[in-house]
């Protein structure tokens, strides 16, 4: 016979973290998603799967339309059109994994 004792603390966990630059905001927000990444909280965006449809509109519109997208690259070539692509397909796909998971961003 034996006793076991433990003391257990849940600490959160990062399942995904990414970063792109904020040279890509203007175009973020020409997609329509610019709140949904940068600002979150502004449109009470607390977990994962409340990005979802956010993210899927608005990769929809910059697949649907590159060369409108692209004339708003940052000038000084700092990640671009295709970034952005393809920043927002690996976050849908995390939020699509990961739909429980708090959202966090710092900007």
């Amino acid at each position: 016979m034996s006793l076991d004792v433990s003391l257990e603390v849940l600490q959160p966990s990062a399942v995904y973290t990414a970063n792109i630059t904020h040279n890509l905001g203007k175009l973020a927000k020409e997609a329509g998603i610019y709140e949904a990444l940068w600002r979150p909280d502004e449109i009470e965006v607390t977990k994962a799967h409340q990005l979802t449809t956010h993210l899927k509109r608005g990769l929809r519109g910059l697949k649907n339309d590159p060369a409108r997208f692209k004339a708003f690259n940052p000038p000084n070539g700092w990640e671009d059109y295709d970034d952005l692509v393809q920043f927002v397909t690996n976050y849908l796909a995390a939020c699509e994994t990961y739909p429980d998971a708090d959202v966090s961003v710092s900007r």
